[in-house]
């Protein structure tokens, strides 16, 4: 599943991008400075037109498949009578606050599809910040996405055969705390896939290997000895993708105050967090 995700998300940009860009843009997002707001008005109302009937298209086919699900035999899915064991597990506990490891895993899911997200969407931004047009950086997202299904397939032939799960999680996190740091400070010119770039613009790519296997290695942590409150742990833990809406805006603050590069600081306490809960937030059992 998470491979035909990100196939999808490879995919997307590069459809997208070749139907509403065309090779002239170029000039013309160079020359937007230069217009008056009268020509620079029409200029982007022109470019806007353009994604309507893409997203229409989008809008019509996700229509039809909530279509196809709403009438679609789905089981209902009821942990408290489908398994015994499952139902009497547990049963002393009477919240799910008094399941540390869980509450600490869903700030886990939020720290960890936060830092996802901002690897992904930010990346064309920051190639812009090194003059590097929108027609050459739009390939940037599919590069990164690109890096997460090789960390899939790591996954599928590696694991529990050679490493357990918690091993590749630790590996992940750890990875990604020192590529945030590469981000940040490595600097120098390479050329490689045909791109002349910074190399930090690679590590950037690079956090989508180290982010592959952070999801699916929280998800049995967290929801590990839960009983009958699992169906209301993975609840909890669905939630917390909210922060794919919030972390991209404190990047994008801190971007604004200081630069693009320096607001990648925010991935570092987030992959701190991380490390942290693969190596000893997840078998904290009592909040004592």
């Amino acid at each position: 599943m998470g491979i035909c995700n990100k196939a999808a998300g490879i995919l997307a940009p590069l459809i997208f991008a070749a139907v509403v860009l065309r090779v002239t843009d170029s000039d013309l997002f160079q020359n937007l400075g230069n217009m008056n707001e009268t020509e620079k008005a029409l200029a982007l109302d022109e470019l806007i037109q353009r994604v309507i009937k893409p997203y229409f298209v989008v809008g019509m086919v996700l229509f039809l498949l909530g279509l196809g699900i709403r009438f679609s035999p789905l089981p209902e899915i009821d942990t408290d009578s489908d398994s015994v064991e499952v139902a009497d597990n547990k049963t002393s506990k009477t919240s799910i606050f008094q399941f540390p490891h869980l509450i600490l895993g869903a700030v886990a899911i939020f720290m960890h599809v936060g830092t996802q997200v901002i690897a992904i969407d930010t990346i064309i931004g920051y190639a812009g910040s090194m003059n590097i047009q929108l027609l050459e950086a739009k390939v940037f997202p599919s590069f990164t996405l690109a890096a997460t299904i090789c960390g899939y397939v790591f996954g599928i032939i590696l694991i529990p055969k050679f490493i357990s799960q918690v091993n590749a999680l630790r590996f992940c996190t750890l990875l990604g705390l020192v590529l945030t740091l590469l981000v940040i400070y490595a600097k120098g010119e390479v050329n490689f896939l045909g791109l002349k770039v910074d190399i930090s613009i690679w590590f950037l790519v690079m956090l989508g290997l180290a982010n592959s296997l952070i999801w699916a290695g929280i998800w049995p942590l967290a929801l590990d000895g839960l009983g009958k409150f699992t169906k209301l742990g993975a609840s909890i833990l669905i939630m917390m993708l909210c922060g794919n809406a919030i972390m991209p805006l404190v990047y994008g603050y801190f971007a604004d105050v200081y630069s693009v590069r320096l607001a990648y600081w925010v991935l570092f306490p987030c992959y701190v967090y991380l490390v942290f809960y693969a190596i000893k937030g997840h078998k904290i059992r009592s909040w004592k």
